[in-house]
């Protein structure tokens, strides 16, 4: 139970930080600060009051890192030594995956949340993925911001500026927060250069885990499953120009065809004293259009095949998936329908003779 006379001074020690121990007197309007809240404040510092009640709870360690993110202030550092020796393992999953959305949907730099539990030694528990990223290189031609951590905090950064404009911010931004974390298991040096060949691929085990680990929404680990294999895509399709029905898979595979565009924006590849291949956002965002109309148009379905003859069978799918190929490449719909059942009767042709 509350203690109703334990007074103004104990009530503010027990607080977390100085800035959120000051109170005012709603009588007098006189503000009561015994622990120079004002002053940190003013200053932007996150300090911890009273060492012995600070430890009492853990989650203060992610608060001081998200508070540090979203108002852009320092922690203070004999805060940040306090905090080293905090074990974060007893904190349940919804109460870091809390601090993790305020830092990631709140702050303008979301990277100092990240900054600030590396700073205190702090990733270990619920972040190790991102750990492993410190001092991994990159080839500096495409990467001269460097390691892969340093590039991973300059995305989440860019990628804030576009939560407004995705589907759903918080997905979006997990999907800037792993997108790289295949190259932990992918990075070689071959020929002098630095390589992470299909890391968007093969790093999805990583993804799965750090995801896991943090939430258990299937509509956030669906899009991210589905959005990270898929995020070097747009780039190079931005520099490539490639035909139309490549454009038109691309979007087609994807959970949020626009969300990718705006996350090629984040990714987008610096390059040192050559922005050749810096991505192309308006041809993109033309392509979306264009597969956008391309969708809306009238295509082949099932109906459509069994009234024109055909018997639906276990191969049904396989006929829908070859029509809904030509539907991408732009094909108009009885022109498609004419060669899906082309398809469709030299497929069974092949399979009765097999089967002979």
């Amino acid at each position: 139970m509350r203690d109703p006379f334990i007074g103004t001074r104990e009530a503010a020690r027990r607080r977390d930080f100085t800035v959120n121990s000051m109170m005012e007197d709603v009588l007098t309007g006189e503000v009561i600060d015994h622990f120079g809240g004002r002053r940190d404040l003013d200053e932007g510092v996150i300090r911890h009051i009273d060492p012995e009640t600070f430890i009492e709870d853990p989650l203060r360690v992610l608060r001081g890192a998200q508070f540090a993110a979203r108002f852009n202030f320092t922690i203070a550092p004999d805060t940040i030594e306090l905090c080293r020796d905090i074990d974060l393992s007893t904190l349940s999953r919804e109460r870091v995956e809390e601090e993790l959305k305020k830092a990631l949907l709140k702050a303008d730099k979301p990277s100092i949340f990240f900054e600030s539990l590396r700073a205190m030694d702090q990733l270990d528990v619920w972040f190790p993925e991102l750990k492993q990223t410190i001092g991994l290189e990159q080839d500096p031609v495409f990467h001269p911001e460097g390691d892969v951590w340093t590039h991973t905090m300059e995305v989440i950064d860019r990628a804030a500026a576009f939560r407004e404009r995705v589907s759903e911010p918080y997905r979006f931004m997990l999907l800037a927060l792993t997108h790289d974390l295949g190259k932990i298991i992918t990075t070689a040096e071959k020929n002098g250069r630095i390589h992470a060949y299909e890391h968007e691929v093969k790093g999805m085990p990583l993804v799965e885990a750090f995801v896991g680990r943090l939430t258990n929404e299937k509509d956030i680990k669906d899009y991210v499953f589905n959005m990270v294999p898929l995020h070097m895509r747009p780039n190079v399709a931005a520099y490539s120009k490639p035909v139309l029905k490549s454009t038109n898979r691309m979007f087609d595979a994807a959970i949020a065809p626009e969300d990718l565009i705006w996350f090629a924006e984040a990714d987008k590849p610096v390059f040192s004293g050559n922005d050749a291949f810096s991505g192309d956002r308006d041809f993109l965002l033309e392509r979306l259009k264009t597969y956008e109309e391309t969708m809306a148009k009238p295509y082949v379905m099932g109906r459509d095949l069994i009234e024109a003859g055909l018997e639906p069978g276990e191969d049904f799918s396989e006929i829908l998936a070859y029509a809904h190929k030509l539907r991408l490449a732009g094909i108009e719909k009885d022109s498609a329908l004419k060669q899906a059942l082309t398809y469709a009767r030299k497929m069974r042709k092949s399979k009765a003779g097999k089967g002979r």
